[in-house]
């Protein structure tokens, strides 16, 4: 039986790389799979290389390594397409969405989803996902797209609009990464905890949260999580992002609403209309909102990469724990039919019935031979939904916008989205968005530059 072709586009990103072929290799099935790596940046494409190889040889693997700066050469023959890139990068892209809003009076946190800053990097992104899928039809259409770029919900919705025949799946690892958060807050083992979840990428939401007790019976932990909180045991002070992030939005989020969301307090914080307004530095105080936050992360990540190459070229084995992304096991599950069950961005195809059809939503998924097979949650409690619509508003306009080249759409979904609606005037809206498009120039497609 022949060996798996994986293929990464994107691969520049190395920690990312390592972390995903370190789960490869502890799969026997994929251990020996041969690994395409592809990225423009040719220095980081060689860095990612020294990464693999030595990756390789710690873990006994003996597949072939290739690199390519040509998509579709590096495309031929895949069985996996692992997709995790950043049109435009920190500079000067995110710069741009940052530094741009700010001008016009409009903070934020992270910029990737949602929100200005989201709008314009799924306008940077959308056209050259969209080439992946075109050369994916070319040679190799039977692959399984794993997607790892946001803004996950406006991206994947785009590809299987235009190309449903491809097989492809957005994951994120919000919901098995907070519910290991929430265990800790806790003080349990994550092993212990059951759980249902499901709504749209960033902000899903646990329908159960339940802990095995003594007897092996589950129970709701819930009111354990509320009583945590409200007695100051949770949630434990941050150790990550020099203690920025203190996760206080979703707590309040939990105690008003009764479900958990799956993403982070400084994402969630410019989802909503609630936390990041002007001349209000009482609520950012309250809520520890950490604004400019992303930007902070990529100085850090940029200068602590120099010291982290440094240390991968003069370590004689490189060796990784198994971590909580999903993408190994829907390749081993694929590939040998061994069932598993994963979290995914997939088509609203009569999955959530309170959500649009056709949207993409963040459900529960059966992987086996068969491939990525969403399952059906029916309706969701009516408040949360209707907190997850003001966020499809915003993806659903956008889509559109791109969908049908239609530049109007691009300020109608600036208009809908929540947090710059509770910020800006129309007008003022308007005028930032223009700003955000003469800004970027040519990593906008000419259609909204026009």
């Amino acid at each position: 039986m022949r060996n798996p072709k994986i293929t990464f586009i994107g691969a520049g990103s190395t920690i990312f790389v390592k972390n995903i072929l370190g789960d490869v290799f502890h799969k026997s099935a994929l251990k020996n799979a041969d690994i395409a790596l592809m990225d423009i940046d040719a220095t980081r494409l060689e860095e990612s290389q020294i990464v693999v190889s030595k990756l390789m040889q710690s873990a006994n693997a003996n597949g072939v390594i290739s690199c390519y700066m040509d998509q579709k050469e590096a495309l031929k023959g895949a069985d996996f397409v692992v997709v995790a890139f950043q049109i435009g990068g920190y500079e000067p892209c995110t710069v741009t969405d940052f530094e741009v809003c700010k001008r016009h009076g409009l903070e934020q946190t992270i910029a990737d989803t949602l929100g200005p800053g989201g709008i314009m990097r799924s306008l940077r992104t959308i056209p050259h996902l969209w080439q992946i899928c075109e050369d994916m039809t070319e040679v190799c259409p039977n692959a399984t797209m794993l997607n790892y770029v946001n803004p996950m919900a406006m991206n994947t919705w785009a590809m299987y609009e235009k190309y449903p025949h491809i097989k492809q799946v957005g994951l994120c690892h919000s919901v098995q990464g907070t519910a290991e958060e929430l265990a800790r807050d806790l003080d349990i083992d994550y092993s212990e905890l059951r759980y249902t979840c499901a709504g749209i990428n960033h902000m899903a939401y646990y329908l159960t949260f339940e802990k095995k007790n003594e007897t092996g019976e589950y129970k709701d932990i819930y009111p354990d999580l509320l009583a945590a909180f409200e007695s100051g045991k949770a949630p434990k002070p941050s150790t990550s992002h020099g203690g920025r992030c203190q996760n206080l939005v979703r707590y309040e989020m939990f105690k008003k609403l009764g479900y958990f969301v799956t993403e982070s307090s400084e994402h969630f914080s410019e989802y909503t209309p609630y936390f990041i307004k002007p001349n209000r530095p009482d609520l950012i105080e309250r809520y520890s909102v950490p604004l400019d936050e992303y930007p902070k992360r990529c100085v850090e990540q940029i200068a602590a990469w120099k010291q982290d190459l440094e240390d991968f070229k003069n370590a004689e084995r490189i060796d990784v724990k198994d971590s909580h992304e999903y993408a190994s096991t829907i390749m081993n599950s694929i590939w040998t039919g061994t069932p598993s069950v994963i979290y995914g961005n997939v088509k609203n195809d009569g999955l959530i019935d309170n959500l649009p059809q056709g949207c993409c939503v963040e459900v529960a998924c059966l992987v086996d031979a068969n491939g990525v097979q969403p399952t059906k949650v029916g309706k969701l409690p009516s408040h949360l939904a209707a907190l997850m619509q003001t966020n499809v508003n915003v993806q659903t306009l956008l889509t559109e916008a791109i969908l049908t080249e239609n530049r109007d759409r691009v300020y109608h979904a600036a208009m809908l989205d929540p947090h710059t609606a509770a910020v800006l005037g129309i007008e003022e809206i308007y005028a930032l968005v223009d700003d955000l498009i003469e800004s970027h120039g040519d990593w906008l497609p000419a259609w909204v530059r026009k």
